[in-house]
């Protein structure tokens, strides 16, 4: 199934959203411990707590939005649009969204968190790379989606992973 463009917002969104959230997680807690199951635990609760946010903050922003444009409907009709197929979209719309967002949160969360998981040595620096890897991913994705330059896309998102990287250790959490 080929997500609809507000879905592929929320996916480019919570993904990124993820990924560098909780990369910054990572680098936090490394620097505290290079115990992997206590920053795997760190970056898990943050990866949990962030789903949650930005999927019940689409729920609840998307809601006003959409049961606005039916309010604004249901004027010139002078009737009431609830319990008809329009209200139904409405509320497919929502949820779709409000998964789209706190899904792919959740998804983007997990790079950066995969590594502790399975490497003994290095799982930070894989960490980084991995992250920043998806990232130039989600950019060409990004690039399809506006019909624009894939590289250009790309070029931006890994941009703002290393960005990312570079202020979590300007401000001493490496």
């Amino acid at each position: 199934m080929k997500p609809k463009s507000d879905q592929s917002r929320y996916i480019i969104l919570g993904s990124i959203d993820g990924i560098l959230a909780v990369l910054g997680v990572v680098i936090g807690a490394s620097n505290v411990s290079s115990n992997p199951d206590l920053i795997t635990n760190a970056a898990l609760g943050g990866a949990i707590a962030l789903a949650m946010t930005n999927g019940l903050g689409s729920y609840l922003a998307e809601s006003a939005v959409e049961y606005g444009h039916l309010a604004d409907l249901e004027k010139p009709l002078l009737r009431n649009l609830g319990s008809t197929s329009l209200e139904k979209e409405t509320r497919n719309k929502i949820l779709y969204d409000t998964l789209a967002h706190g899904g792919s949160s959740l998804i983007g969360s997990l790079v950066p968190i995969l590594p502790f998981v399975f490497l003994e040595n290095y799982a930070l620096e894989v960490s980084v790379g991995f992250s920043i890897i998806v990232l130039a991913a989600l950019g060409i994705f990004s690039g399809k989606i506006a019909r624009q330059n894939l590289i250009l896309h790309s070029v931006r998102m890994v941009g703002l992973g290393i960005l990312v990287v570079i202020v979590v250790t300007a401000f001493g959490l490496t």
